[in-house]
């Protein structure tokens, strides 16, 4: 990681960094997923570390994971993560399926002659499941 600075980075300048706005970290912070130092005047200083850890609940929060998860994920004496990592796993796939499942209803439907999809039986089948509910 290069820095054109020789001390830590402000809010402002990691928000900026990072695409996100500066309320956004200070409430990463207040629900305890960030824990900038501060600086004489009391300013948060964000080094290395940090920044890592704001990569982290980027990535972490892009996969799904609610902030909660993440804390777990994040807290070193946590008992709890490889439970929050299997669920988070079994959600990953239970969102692959969905997803495998919505790309062959658009690839069928981008070849379908019908002109209402609904009634096309091929499509249908694709929620079929959700209509077995009824």
């Amino acid at each position: 990681m290069k820095s054109s600075h020789a001390h830590p980075w402000s809010v402002g300048e990691v928000a900026a960094r990072v695409e996100l706005p500066t309320n956004v970290l200070r409430h990463w912070e207040s629900v305890g997923l960030l824990r900038p130092p501060r600086d004489s005047a009391g300013r948060r200083r964000y080094g290395e570390d940090e920044v890592v850890r704001i990569a982290v609940i980027q990535r972490s929060k892009a996969a799904g994971m609610t902030l909660e998860q993440i804390g777990v994920l994040l807290d070193e004496g946590s008992a709890g993560r490889h439970q929050v990592l299997q669920q988070h796993l079994d959600d990953i796939d239970r969102r692959m399926e969905e997803m495998r499942r919505s790309r062959e209803m658009t690839e069928h439907a981008m070849g379908c002659r019908a002109h209402d999809i609904a009634t096309c039986p091929r499509f249908r089948a694709g929620v079929d499941d959700v209509l077995a509910r009824f």
